[in-house]
């Protein structure tokens, strides 16, 4: 974690070249070192954070008066911050009985919140925290049976934050009850400044805000961790599997062997949530995989590893190879190996990758990977859990490509089907996840909500296509998203396209560019239209136009239908 010093000092760098946020702060308190704990954690992220700060105190002001500055700012995104002190203040000028419904009167207020800052900035984000807790020691252990107890109160409030944050799917908590309960009200709250200047957190609190603030904002963005990489021995389980047996190495719920375990079973829960786990060790396959197919103690199996390379190459060299079965981006990797030395060989040759220092005892692993909140997300769908299988199947593809020497018997070997249809309320979820996360194969990075999406399908004025793609191996799923806005009677205009880069080199863009074509030419369309916007990711699709046969015209890309002509592919349209 970086200093609140640290992140001050980098307020004087040049923050010219990286990507700008506009992000307003309405808080209840003082919050101008909180703005510069963000802007200076903003350049350890990359993020050119532009910020209104209100005066504070004034989070009803700005929100319900729509001639404010926040509106004339326009904001992406806006974090309201309110602090537990203040809290207590309004609920003691209560009388007993609107204290007990004092958390309901709270949340009432903060729907209002979301609801006009939806009507009024229907695109931005909104962060809202949670209550720190803390004990007013009125009642003591009894508070939780008194509801009017502040106690009692302030923990309803915080659960009905959370229903709420369910139902606006614009909304985002940033959870400082959590970090409270990590870190201790101590280390949360500074009494000197809250008396001396009316703020509420310490100087060394305020980088962890700073932090959770711009983790949620990236995941939002499209940029998160994708994948756990994990080195096996002194690692997975203590001791070392080659000189130790599958006997001697220590797993289990006895002794050090909890601490590998535990360990294993938060891997296990983030591949069910949807995050890859790859194994990645200097050791002779074979016997490291004993332990994941014979160990009864073991949590995690073959089944949930999605890619496991075993071997005596260096780790670069092997970390290398996993990104290219999985093809993503290095910087949405992870890799943890209790060695030092692994360590440093795998940062220096792999710019991007987040590689954690582990402590050196194994008993304090997990926790502090837990504090590092290395795998923040903004959406979970169902989807999400098929994902190991996926690139296991993938794994499989790349085996068998291999064996062939002509890439069109490859393709056609493996039996590709698709069944586009429009968008529907089944899969806008996922379709939302797929704008909000996808970086590569994105032409425009337009971000799309689920509200958004839903109100596109209504609109007369475009027309929507979902891909999936099948084969010998598997179901990929929902892969690409096509969304097309009717300009006029005879041009078409292609607002989005997104696939997932999985099914790159399958033939999906030809077999998608059928698709559109043959659907605009039943309508009576003339012309189709792409655009292509640059950004540091999707460089790969930066001739994706010109190779499908588009013309370039002032900055478009234009596609005549009667010169078009369906472009070969391998799959088959069902």
């Amino acid at each position: 974690m970086f200093s609140f010093n640290s992140l001050k000092k980098n307020l004087k760098k040049d923050f010219s070249s990286l990507r700008p946020v506009k992000l307003a702060i309405l808080a209840d308190s003082a919050s101008q070192l909180l703005n510069d704990a963000i802007r200076g954690y903003g350049y350890e992220a990359q993020l050119n954070y532009d910020v209104y700060e209100a005066d504070y105190n004034q989070i009803d002001l700005q929100i319900f008066d729509p001639s404010t500055e926040l509106y004339a700012f326009q904001p992406e995104y806006i974090f309201i911050n309110r602090c537990t002190e203040k809290l207590l203040k309004d609920f003691n000028k209560k009388k007993k009985d609107q204290q007990e419904h004092f958390a309901a009167a709270i949340l009432a207020n903060t729907r209002q919140y979301f609801d006009t800052l939806s009507r009024h900035l229907p695109k931005a984000r909104v962060l809202i925290n949670t209550f720190a807790e803390i004990d007013d020691s009125v009642f003591g252990n009894f508070a939780g049976k008194v509801p009017s107890s502040f106690v009692y109160q302030l923990r309803r409030l915080n659960i009905g934050l959370m229903d709420l944050a369910r139902e606006y799917q614009n909304v985002f908590l940033v959870d400082l009850a959590l970090l409270q309960s990590q870190l201790g009200y101590r280390f949360v709250f500074d009494p000197k400044m809250y008396v001396n200047a009316d703020m509420v957190y310490s100087l060394d609190f305020l980088p962890c805000i700073a932090q959770h603030v711009t983790d949620i904002i990236l995941s939002i963005s499209g940029t998160f961790k994708k994948c756990l990489i994990l080195d096996l021995d002194n690692t997975t389980w203590g001791g070392i599997i080659g000189d130790d047996g599958i006997e001697g190495i220590q797993v289990g719920y006895l002794g050090m062997g909890k601490v590998f375990t535990e360990l294993q079973t938060w891997a296990l829960q983030l591949k069910q949530r949807g995050i890859i786990i790859a194994v990645c060790s200097k050791n002779t396959e074979e016997i490291a995989r004993e332990p994941f197919l014979s160990h009864p103690d073991m949590v995690l199996r073959m089944d949930d590893i999605a890619v496991f390379v075993a071997n005596w190459e260096t780790k670069v060299d092997n970390i290398r190879y996993i990104q290219s079965i999985l093809n993503i981006s290095f910087d949405s990797m992870v890799f943890v190996d209790d060695n030092p030395f692994e360590r440093e060989m795998v940062k220096t040759g792999i710019p991007g990758i987040t590689v954690p220092d582990l402590p050196e005892d194994p008993a304090e692993y997990l926790g502090y990977l837990r504090s590092l909140n290395l795998f923040e997300t903004a959406s979970v769908t169902e989807e999400d859990e098929q994902r190991t299988r996926q690139y296991k199947e993938e794994a499989e593809r790349s085996i068998l490509q291999k064996t062939f020497d002509n890439e069109d018997d490859f393709l056609v070997s493996l039996q590709m089907e698709s069944s586009p249809k429009p968008i529907d309320n089944f899969n806008i979820p996922r379709v939302a996840q797929l704008s909000q996360r996808s970086n590569q194969f994105n032409l425009r990075t337009v971000r799309y909500t689920e509200e958004d999406i839903r109100q596109i399908t209504g609109n007369p004025d475009y027309h929507t296509l979902t891909l999936d793609l099948k084969d010998r191996f598997g179901d990929h799923g929902l892969i690409g998203v096509i969304i097309l806005k009717k300009e006029d009677k005879k041009t078409l205009f292609i607002d989005t396209w997104i696939m997932s880069c999985r099914v790159l080199k399958r033939g999906m863009e030809q077999f998608t560019l059928n698709t559109i074509a043959e659907w605009a030419a039943a309508n009576n369309f003339e012309t189709v239209v792409g655009e292509y916007i640059p950004t540091k990711k999707n460089g790969i699709v930066k001739d994706h136009y010109a190779s499908l046969g588009f013309t370039e015209h002032e900055g478009k890309w234009l596609l005549r239908l009667d010169q078009f002509k369906n472009k070969q592919t391998h799959i088959t349209k069902l």
